[in-house]
């Protein structure tokens, strides 16, 4: 969420990197929160006021009664009374104002930093980086979802039967698989100084509005009515609020945690070719790396965070492709977002492996996580979050990428977590 400091002092700022983002309600919305908090800050003054007044004349009552001036007393005991009524009734609007303003600010997106392009869509982004040679596959290859059936390691039937259509059930090896690119996964963050967090896999309302969540991706979760809790769409939304309303000590940042869970999206209205198998599941596990960091160092960070995704892909030998995502393709939330895409030799295209975002101060802001520098001041941190990684199309290119007519090759990296070396 923007901050009105911000809103009030680089409007013109705010207005350039929203248009960049294609946000047509910039410019109304912003002028609707400037007006709120002016009407708010009013009343707050008006309010002030009156408390102090009452709170005088409440001290002259008793020096009235000493003096004998009964008559007089009696009627700043009146005047107190008409006070009291006014002061609810500005409370009241004063709850009002706060609520707006708080309606405008959740519905204003994120400022892309300033190296972020202009653009509409994905033909926009930037190829930043690109590792890897794609591999030349055998003549009668096949797509991963060929393979799954052929080697019986995955079962979407199954998966319609106990659930629905983008529930896959992993079996034999392809289970195994699956735990030993967990388990990998979580012992390079280790290695890298992430401190390990199993969370819930279900959130409230108010962690939801804490990450951005809501009310921005309000109908892609998973929603439990009876007891008002989202299923997560990524462990980033239980991880990041453990901060929530919380001043971090200064000499604990950054702060670095790593969690794996399962995740869950409804993805209304995805379809087609391009979804098809692993490559779209309502279901699906992933590691996320989260960092917690001052704002000046946060874009190293950034940079540290995306190359640790880009050592996993290279130790899983997968060519990698690093985009600078445009303004207009970037999530809600985020100041600048790196995508890591893997090429998928069967099915010829780059297959979206993992986003590393740095969203600046604008969860803070929402999440009320701060700390107190030297100074003794109090500032709003940045938060940083990337997948590391998500297993579908990981999965997906392993099994592409790998088969050969004997059957399909584990990378090297992942037989110890295996157990074997080949799926056949």
């Amino acid at each position: 969420m923007l901050t009105l400091q911000v809103l009030r002092d680089e409007t013109n700022t705010v207005l350039e990197g929203l248009k960049k983002r294609n946000f047509k309600e910039a410019e109304d919305l912003i002028q609707q929160v400037l007006e709120n908090d002016k009407l708010r800050r009013e009343t707050q003054n008006t309010l002030d006021s009156l408390k102090a007044r009452s709170n005088a004349d409440s001290k002259k009552i008793g020096e009235l009664m000493k003096a004998g001036k009964g008559d007089e007393a009696n009627a700043l005991r009146a005047a107190i009374t008409q006070d009291k009524d006014k002061v609810k009734s500005l409370e009241e609007s004063l709850t009002g104002f706060e609520k707006k303003q708080l309606d405008i600010l959740y519905r204003l997106p994120n400022v892309p930093a300033s190296i972020v392009p202009a653009g509409k869509s994905a033909e926009d982004n930037i190829t930043v980086h690109e590792h890897g040679k794609v591999p030349a596959l055998y003549a009668g290859a096949l797509p991963h979802w060929e393979l799954i059936k052929k080697y019986d390691i995955i079962d979407f039937d199954l998966g319609i039967k106990i659930a629905g259509a983008g529930f896959p059930v992993y079996k034999g090896k392809g289970a195994k698989l699956q735990r030993a690119l967990i388990n990998f996964f979580l012992n390079e963050a280790d290695k890298a100084g992430y401190t390990e967090i199993q969370p819930p896999i279900v959130v409230n309302e108010a962690s939801g509005y804490g990450t951005g969540q809501l009310p921005d991706k309000e109908g892609q979760m998973y929603f439990v009515n009876e007891d008002g809790l989202y299923m997560i769409p990524t462990a980033e939304v239980p991880i990041t609020n453990l901060y929530r309303d919380v001043i971090v000590n200064e000499d604990s940042l950054p702060i670095k945690n790593v969690g794996y869970t399962p995740c869950f999206r409804r993805e209304a209205g995805s379809w087609g070719a391009h979804v098809r198998g692993l490559n779209r599941l309502h279901q699906f596990d992933k590691v996320e790396i989260v960092q917690i960091s001052k704002p000046e160092v946060s874009y190293r960070i950034l940079d540290e965070m995306s190359l640790h995704v880009q050592g996993l892909l290279e130790k899983l030998e997968l060519p990698y492709r690093k985009l600078l995502l445009c303004a207009g393709d970037m999530g809600f939330n985020s100041a600048i977002t790196y995508d890591m895409e893997v090429f998928s030799a069967a099915q010829q295209r780059w297959l979206e492996v993992s986003s590393v975002s740095n969203f600046e101060t604008f969860q803070a802001n929402r999440l009320k996580l701060r700390c107190k520098n030297k100074e003794g001041k109090m500032e709003l941190l940045h938060t940083l979050n990337g997948s590391a990684l998500a297993l579908p199309r990981i999965v997906a290119a392993i099994l592409e990428n790998n088969q050969t007519e004997k059957g399909i090759k584990i990378p090297a990296v992942l037989v110890p977590y295996t157990g074997f070396e080949w799926i056949d």
